[in-house]
């Protein structure tokens, strides 16, 4: 299985560090990026020499939010594969993510292991030995 490439785009520092850590040790994940505002991640993610796999993303950023990375990202092609990593998944938070265009939602506080648990399984089909669901 190979890694994930995985943007993150996450605001403190201290969570940023502390995921890159846990996912990479946990996940068949490698980050390849990170942002903590909009016009960061929007910028880096929109250049077509940058290859990834995954995005990461929080809802509330240093400045711009979460939810205009996931309509930049999902206006590029081929589609890509974004997940939103937030304390804020309230039911109508995830359904407006879902409606910009992220697979899933997570919750930072109790969904840590099922965003890993994702991650393999994304893994998996990305390389052909799996399937999604």
């Amino acid at each position: 299985m190979h890694p994930l490439k995985t943007y993150l785009v996450e605001d403190s520092a201290v969570i940023r560090e502390s995921l890159i850590a846990a996912l990479e040790e946990l996940g068949p994940i490698e980050v390849v990026g990170t942002a903590e505002d909009e016009a960061t991640a929007v910028q880096w993610l929109t250049q077509p020499d940058h290859h990834f796999d995954l995005v990461i993303v929080d809802i509330f950023l240093k400045t711009g939010s979460g939810l205009g990375v996931l309509r930049a990202v999902n206006a590029l092609a081929p589609r890509r594969n974004m997940v939103v990593l937030s304390n804020y998944a309230t039911p109508d938070m995830r359904r407006k993510c879902l409606g910009l265009g992220a697979d899933q939602v997570f919750d930072k506080s109790n969904e840590i292991e099922a965003l890993i648990l994702y991650c393999a399984r994304l893994a998996d089909v990305e390389t052909g030995h799996g399937a999604l669901t």
